[in-house]
């Protein structure tokens, strides 16, 4: 029954990555303009004059020809992403997309992944406890404290943070994620570097986030805690800890397992504020600065990405809980 479980939804998520993946191709195209006419019309602008049939020949051998037959575009769209091909960027050109992901990537990964993790851990240990003993002073303080904190803008805090740290105490750098007069590679002062441009924005992603999985945590466990297989463990003897931690928290913690895995999948994403504000070389600042130079080659890729990023993390998080919960498994 499990295995019937996984295949069917193994099955759904296939579905869903094919029609991103066409949603992906279609939507640039119905956009007006494309690549190859924006390059013909800059390159026009520049020069003063009409640009030879030769060269409008190779643009639109590079970026595609968007008069050609539609069927034909999306195959050989399907056969440029079966060599891992997302094409070539425009603003970069003749860098491909792919180098420019896999390049802000990594940076993505280490500052919204690691701080994801660390909200999330923060949040859903602190919220079992104040769940644990509502009314207690502990509850009391955290509950009004981080539900304020969750009503004040994420924005407002980078820039507050970034305004004291940076500016008035210059604690931190203002803006990257290293220091652009050392050689990139594995050194010590290179990590130094890359350790001081992060702890800020890091900061202000657990600072921001933590409350919301708190408050989730807590009023899940108080709910959790009136549920007879808690009383009856309790009855048992059983450590207050024990209960706490394998009976109330368990079963409390799932809706907030959903949430983690969709944060971790939205992860590759980046949190596009941060990096924003920060100017940190990440996916969410690549995105941005496509979006503003109009790169539709490089939105694509970032997109099919960001959307393949967050079916994974909902499949893993389905296969979680078919370990987790039981009743799954037994439905299956």
């Amino acid at each position: 029954m499990r295995w019937t479980f996984l295949a069917r939804r193994l099955g759904f998520y296939l579905a869903a990555a094919a029609a991103a993946i066409g949603l992906n191709f279609l939507l640039p195209r119905l956009m007006p303009g494309d690549p190859s006419s924006a390059i013909v019309e800059e390159l026009e602008r520049v020069s003063g004059q009409q640009v030879p049939a030769e060269t409008l020949l190779s643009i639109r051998a590079i970026f595609g020809n968007p008069h050609a037959n539609l069927a034909q575009q999306f195959a050989d769209y399907l056969r440029q992403l079966s060599h891992g091909d997302l094409g070539v960027s425009v603003v970069n050109f003749p860098v491909p997309v792919a180098d420019l992901v896999w390049q802000a990537l990594p940076w993505t990964l280490l500052l919204v992944g690691t701080t994801t993790i660390t909200a999330f851990a923060i949040g859903t240990l602190l919220g079992v406890v104040a769940g644990w003993k509502a009314g207690s002073r502990l509850d009391a303080i955290l509950t009004p404290f981080t539900t304020f904190l969750s009503s004040v803008p994420y924005f407002w805090v980078a820039l507050l943070a970034l305004w004291i740290f940076g500016f008035v105490l210059g604690w931190t750098p203002l803006s990257g994620g290293y220091d652009a007069d050392l050689p990139q590679g594995f050194s010590l002062a290179y990590a130094v570097s890359v350790l001081h441009h992060g702890v800020l924005p890091a900061a202000t992603i657990v600072f921001s986030a933590f409350g919301g999985w708190l408050l989730g945590m807590r009023n899940m466990t108080v709910t959790t805690v009136r549920e007879d297989y808690v009383l009856l463990a309790q009855a048992k003897g059983l450590s207050p800890k024990r209960v706490m931690l394998r009976y109330a928290a368990r079963n409390a913690m799932l809706p907030s397992f959903t949430g983690f895995a969709m944060a971790l999948g939205g992860v590759v994403g980046g949190a596009l504020l941060t990096e924003i504000v920060f100017s940190y070389p990440g996916i969410g600042y690549l995105l941005y600065e496509s979006l503003q130079k109009r790169d539709y080659p490089m939105m694509q890729g970032v997109f099919l990405l960001i959307t393949l990023a967050v079916l994974l993390a909902n499949l893993v998080a389905d296969l979680a809980y078919v370990l987790l919960d039981p009743r799954i498994r037994a439905r299956g």
